[in-house]
């Protein structure tokens, strides 16, 4: 059988944190003969050599290949290429992990679209991952339509013959960003790179040790030579201009000025952050011209100009400020509608707990830095302004699963609002309603079962921040909080407040018990009434108009039994025959049941009524809340008999005696 896909995994003491990855590994869909794995050791001096020689031993498509310590991944990757024979290669770390299905859907993809470069979608689990490039599918992207730019980490698929035609390797020994020398060299070289968006491929994952390589502090010196190397590639493979430029501008934005911006450079040691700036400011004005400033946002260009012109006491000034920049969001109307859930928001930025302002001077929206004169001055030189396009702001609504961080973008429509703070100032806000509808949120499939949070994204003048949704919230909002019947099998999607700070989220399929306390809860007992042997309540649930008889009902009390009737649905009312021959005087539980196939049967949830059914066989209604009649005189418990009293004044102290010998 031909191998498909070579997975190359470089390994050096991950300890505990490689059976993730293992087990990722052998939960792929490819049959074994399709695909092989090789661990390459590199020189560690736990247990994990003898537990990769474990897992070879019991599985023939996974090879160990153990080899003296190289001080980082270049080196055990290129060994791993060396020894492949797939036809593509996918780079994995030792600390991550793969979708189910990712090395076949990556290897599909790539043969359908031709492709030497397949890049699957990621997802961070404590860390950050690029989110714009992974919207939509791109099945030929390039680093001129698409932002590949942005994910520079090795963590796709390459065409093996494509990486030996042109003889690309990592850098080898104790170094820094190999991985953005090899991926940008791929991208520049590739005839086709292609995107798969929708299924995650990828988990980036934090370890708890907080011992990641990544999130290890670098030398400044030995980490912007290593930066230097990738620009050099860059320049060696594209013409001066605007392509140039435009990918230079990645490392100018994501490894220098966003590193001194904010708590990012205020919470680094003093001594350690101007080595850093110094650093910084040694690739800037080597390698950066205009050109390069003017591919970034305005904020940044502030930035880089304060670097360019080597006022580093500004530069930290305007951290200061940045640091109390906040993106506010409130939820201002949140209803079902047929199946989908539409939300309505309005989103800003705050600094300092009050509303960002913008200047106004003529025609021209500026920016309201804290700059200093000789900071302005220097700007103005270099031809950066404070011109701030708030026309171009843009902002996101994505659902995002708790768990395993997948997430999806919502279709949604905005509008801009200027509202007025003074003569010359003005604050800048975004209303903006989006739909979700559970059955396609998920790049036109179904939400999977679990939780899932909804963030909001605010890019605007050079900031991009995120924040939850629902914590502050109007009025218009309550009745989106029942649960939804929808898809088919039928299932619950319930949005609810999280605990505490009162976020959206939605319960896909009842993974909490959330549904009796939050949704069932806004029943209105009051509203529910039997009509001669009928019970008719309001529906706690929104049904679509098509769906005929989604609900059950079951009258039920403990050690007396349980006693299900068909309940129809008649607009906002479910209805259903009370079994009266079957409830005896006595009172009893409701519980609605929604029937679902895959669960092996319906999902019983309590209502906030019971049901009394009296002497003479009439039945009513009342809140589940309100106690049952007791007796008007209770009688007294008759006193225990003087030989049982006895018997236990015998046993105690036999009992004693045994405890003292």
């Amino acid at each position: 059988m031909t191998v498909k896909v070579s997975v190359v995994i470089a390994v050096y003491n991950p300890g505990k944190y490689v059976e993730d990855c293992v087990s990722s590994v052998l939960r792929q869909s490819l049959a074994p003969g399709e695909f092989e794995v090789f661990f390459v050791d590199d020189g560690s001096t736990d247990e994990t050599p003898a537990r990769l020689d474990q897992l070879a031993a019991e599985h023939p498509h996974l090879h160990v290949i153990h080899q003296e310590s190289s001080g980082w991944s270049g080196r055990p990757r290129n060994t791993g290429i060396a020894a492949a024979q797939g036809e593509y290669v996918m780079f994995v770390d030792h600390d991550d992990w793969l979708g189910d299905e990712a090395l076949e859907r990556m290897y599909d993809y790539g043969k359908a679209n031709d492709a030497d470069v397949v890049v699957g979608k990621m997802a961070g689990i404590g860390r950050p991952v690029p989110q714009e490039l992974f919207r939509v599918n791109q099945p030929h992207a390039t680093v001129e339509n698409a932002p590949l730019i942005d994910s520079l980490t090795p963590h796709k698929m390459f065409r093996r013959e494509f990486l030996n035609e042109h003889d690309i390797r990592f850098k080898e020994g104790r170094r820094r960003l190999e991985d953005h020398v090899f991926v940008v060299e791929a991208y520049l070289r590739a005839k086709s790179v292609a995107v798969l968006g929708d299924y995650l491929c990828y988990y980036h994952i934090a370890r708890d040790d907080g011992s990641n390589a990544g999130f290890q502090r670098f030398d400044p010196v030995g980490y912007f030579g290593n930066l230097r190397e990738a620009l050099d590639v860059v320049e060696r493979l594209t013409e001066p201009g605007p392509l140039r430029d435009s990918l230079y501008s990645r490392w100018l934005r994501v490894e220098m000025v966003e590193r001194l911006r904010g708590n990012r450079l205020l919470n680094l040691p003093e001594d350690y952050a101007e080595e850093l700036y110094r650093e910084i400011r040694g690739v800037v004005t080597e390698r950066f011209g205009p050109g390069v400033l003017a591919c970034v946002g305005p904020t940044q260009r502030v930035v880089a100009g304060l670097i360019s012109a080597d006022l580093y006491q500004d530069v930290r000034a305007l951290a200061h400020w940045e640091a109390g920049i906040r993106p506010t969001g409130s939820l201002t109307s949140l209803a079902w509608e047929n199946g989908t859930l539409n939300i309505g928001f309005s989103a800003e930025y705050e600094v300092d707990g009050a509303p960002m302002t913008f200047r106004r001077d003529g025609d021209r929206d500026l920016l309201g830095l804290p700059l200093s004169e000789k900071a302005l001055e220097a700007l103005v030189a270099q031809g950066v302004t404070l011109d701030a396009p708030v026309d171009d702001s843009d902002v996101d609504l994505v659902v995002r699963h708790r768990e395993d961080a997948t997430q999806y973008y919502l279709p949604l429509g905005s509008e801009p609002h200027r509202l007025d703070t003074g003569s010359d100032s003005f604050r800048w806000r975004i209303t903006g309603r989006a739909v979700l509808d559970p059955e396609t949120a998920a790049a036109g499939a179904p939400l999977t079962k679990g939780i899932w949070d909804l963030h909001l994204r605010i890019k605007s003048c050079g900031w991009s921040k995120e924040t939850r949704l629902g914590a502050v919230r109007g009025e218009d909002v309550e009745a989106g909080r029942l649960a939804a019947l929808t898809g088919e099998p039928r299932r619950l999607v319930l949005p609810y407040w999280t605990d505490g700070p009162g976020n959206l989220s939605l319960d896909v399929d009842q993974h909490t018990g959330k549904l009796e306390r939050e949704a069932v809860a806004l029943m209105n007992p009051a509203a529910a009434v039997v009509d001669g042997a009928t019970v008719r309540l309001p529906l706690p649930l929104h049904v679509t108009a098509d769906t005929s008889d989604p609900v059950l009902l079951r009258f039920e009390r403990k050690n007396v039994g349980k006693f299900p009737a068909d309940a129809v649905v008649d607009g906002r009312t479910v209805s259903a025959p009370l079994p009266l021959e079957k409830l005896t005087v006595n009172r009893w539980a409701v519980r609605i049941g929604v029937p679902s196939p895959a669960r092996g049967g319906a999902h019983w949830t309590r209502l906030p009524i019971d049901v009394v059914v009296d002497a003479d066989g009439t039945a009513k209604v009342i809140d589940r809340h309100t106690p049952s009649a007791k007796p008007a005189v209770q009688q007294a418990a008759p006193p225990r008999p003087l030989w049982r009293r006895a018997a236990g004044r015998l046993k105690r102290a036999l009992t004693n005696q045994q405890k003292k010998s």
